[in-house]
């Protein structure tokens, strides 16, 4: 049992499961922390540029197709403010990896 149970350590220590679950948690968090700026700091800027002002509501109908452009709007956004962050910090931390080519 204590083989099983040593080999299963060294998988942890190996794949390096543990910061793997942290960086997942930490993604999370940060998640909630970039979706509440757009929502509740970039997003009233865009309300004022819409005429009726509730653009997450925003629909286009196509008959009796009804699409949800405002929703997806707001995802699109959401999307690329992440995407930015996640750019942003992983250019700061890659920049202290880098290894000059000789």
């Amino acid at each position: 049992m204590t083989g099983l149970i040593g080999e299963f350590l060294e998988f942890l220590k190996e794949y390096k499961v543990v910061a793997l679950a942290v960086a997942f948690i930490m993604g999370v968090a940060a998640t909630s922390l970039v979706k509440s700026l757009v929502d509740n700091i970039i997003m009233p800027f865009v309300g004022v540029l819409v005429p009726s002002g509730d653009w997450k509501a925003a629909t286009l109908n196509l008959g009796p197709v009804h699409l949800g452009i405002g929703p997806f709007a707001a995802e699109c956004i959401n999307f690329i403010v992440v995407a930015f962050v996640v750019f942003m910090i992983a250019k700061y931390v890659m920049a202290e990896e880098k290894v000059e080519k000789k």
